[in-house]
């Protein structure tokens, strides 16, 4: 078995705050970097891919959910040494759900339809850091 070759550089990850009747879904992650906590779906930008753009297809793949993006709901900078992987900056964006039902890929294995209010409640559900100021963030823009 060979070693995963991290990059050298920081990457560009976009992550989606998605809000369906006042509820916002939440991602477990299947696979490390931050295997077994609840994140909001999302991923790494491709090279000439915008941020919108980028947005849209990982929210696709990850869950076959189509969105419609509102706006910028903060970032989060991912440091080596706190995610035992590469370095990334995640953007994320509030949007609304749009079309589908959720159906997951391989890099996730469960999802909830959570209350914002509800997160602090949630007991030893293990979540992303800075998830619930992102979350706080996207639901103003939601509902301006």
């Amino acid at each position: 078995m060979s070693a995963v070759v991290q990059p050298t550089h920081p990457q560009i990850a976009v992550s989606a705050a998605i809000f369906r009747d006042g509820k916002v879904l939440l991602t477990r992650r299947a696979r490390s970097p931050a295997k077994g906590f609840y994140s909001l779906p999302g991923g790494r930008v491709e090279f000439g891919e915008s941020l919108h753009q980028a947005l849209v297809r990982e929210v696709d793949e990850e869950t076959g959910l189509a969105i419609e993006i509102i706006g910028l709901a903060g970032w989060r900078e991912v440091l080596p040494a706190t995610a035992g992987a590469g370095h990334y900056l995640i953007m994320s964006f509030a949007a609304r759900w749009a079309a589908r039902e959720p159906v997951l890929n391989d890099e996730l294995d469960d999802y909830r339809w959570i209350a914002p209010d509800a997160l602090a409640s949630l007991g030893d559900i293990k979540l992303t850091g800075g998830l619930e100021e992102v979350i706080q963030s996207a639901a103003r823009l939601i509902e301006a």
